[in-house]
Parts: structure tokens; C-alpha cells; sequence
């Protein structure tokens, strides 16, 4: 099988059946979902959308998902798009033969979800400070507005007394000063990230 599904464990939805492509004697691929002849290139970006598929040989029937996978991986290395060191490569054509090579394609699946896995919890961490700003920010937008209302409005309603003092008092200048460097510190690391 190629690329796995993204709905079969988090959300608990049985995984979709793979779309079925054909592979011609013309080398062209047909999309059995869409009815559509397509490119390696979409069946790449298939696959980085997490939508599973299996590519058969339309005389033959047989299943060539693995050499068409292959054949991307080759064509995004010939690209300049080069993931897999020449070390690597050597690793793997020596494996062939040896009698660790059924325990190779376990080991690199591993391996790769591994990769993963804390790839997602790197990116997570990376928003955590984030969240904590759009928190603080939050803070100071309702703080403004409750000083711009006089906190007369609530929840839709007009009272004829402003509310009785707040346990915590109104964000006091500094504080509102230093949420503002933070926002400009923020928004320089996102200007950085972009470009």
C-alpha cells in the first residue's frame, strides 16, 4: 500500500479504501476515482495529503504501487529535490541479499514514523508560545474595551451602574507596554519565518 490513511486512528472512522490508479502500456496513469488521466506528480501530492492508493498494471493487474512510489522518490532526487544521501543509498543496495533484509523495511517504517511523530511535537511546542501570546493579547483587547465602555456593556445588555471593581484591577501601563513589545517581538519572528 502506499501513503496511509490520515482518518483511521485519531478519529476513529474506519480507513477509506485506496483509489485504485492503472498504469498503461503508454506509461500513462488513470485515476479510477476522478476518471482522469493524471501525472506522478499528482499521485506525490496524493500522497502528502495522506490519501492512500494502489497503482496496478492495467494488461496484467498487477500491484505496482512500489515501483511507481520508487519511480517518484527517483524523479524528486534527479530533481535537485535530494533527500537521500549517496551513503544511504550504498546501505540499502548492500542490504539486498543479506540475511537482515526482510528486517530493513520494518526498521526504516519505524524509523520514518518516528521522524514523525516528533516532527508533529516539534511543530506543537513551536506554537505553544503562541497560544500563550493570543491569550495575553486577548487579555489586553478585553481590558481596552472594558475601559473604553467604562465596562457599562455586558453580554449585549445596557446597565444603568457601571459593574462593581473587578477582583483584578485593569492592565496597568507597563503591563500594556510590555505586551506591546511582545507583539512587536512576535510579529518580527513571523516576518523572519516568511521570508
Amino acid at each position: 500500500m502506499a501513503a496511509s490513511s490520515a482518518s483511521d486512528g485519531k478519529t476513529g472512522k474506519a480507513p477509506a479504501a485506496p483509489i485504485v490508479i492503472k498504469k498503461y502500456a503508454n506509461r500513462r496513469l488513470y485515476n479510477t476515482e476522478t476518471s482522469s488521466y493524471i501525472t506522478l506528480e499528482h499521485l506525490a501530492e496524493m500522497t502528502r495529503e495522506g490519501r492512500d492508493f494502489q497503482v496496478f498494471d492495467a494488461r496484467t493487474g498487477e500491484d505496482i504501487t512500489r515501483s511507481v512510489l520508487t519511480q517518484i522518490v527517483m524523479e524528486g532526487e534527479a530533481g535537485g529535490q535530494t533527500m537521500l544521501p549517496v551513503s544511504f543509498l550504498r546501505q540499502i543496495i548492500a542490504m539486498y541479499g543479506d540475511s537482515m533484509q526482510a528486517m530493513v523495511p520494518h526498521y526504516l517504517e519505524a524509523s520514518m514514523a518516528a521522524f514523525a511523530d516528533n516532527h508533529a511535537k516539534f511543530r506543537d511546542a513551536a506554537m505553544k508560545p503562541f497560544e500563550h501570546l493570543a491569550k495575553q493579547n486577548l487579555a489586553m483587547f478585553q481590558a481596552a474595551t472594558d475601559m473604553m465602555t467604562g465596562g457599562v456593556f455586558r453580554k449585549g445588555e445596557r446597565s444603568a451602574e457601571p459593574p462593581a471593581p473587578a477582583e483584578k484591577p485593569a492592565a496597568s501601563a507597563e503591563e500594556l507596554a510590555l505586551l506591546k513589545e511582545q507583539l512587536a517581538a512576535l510579529q518580527a519572528r513571523l516576518d523572519g519565518i516568511k521570508h
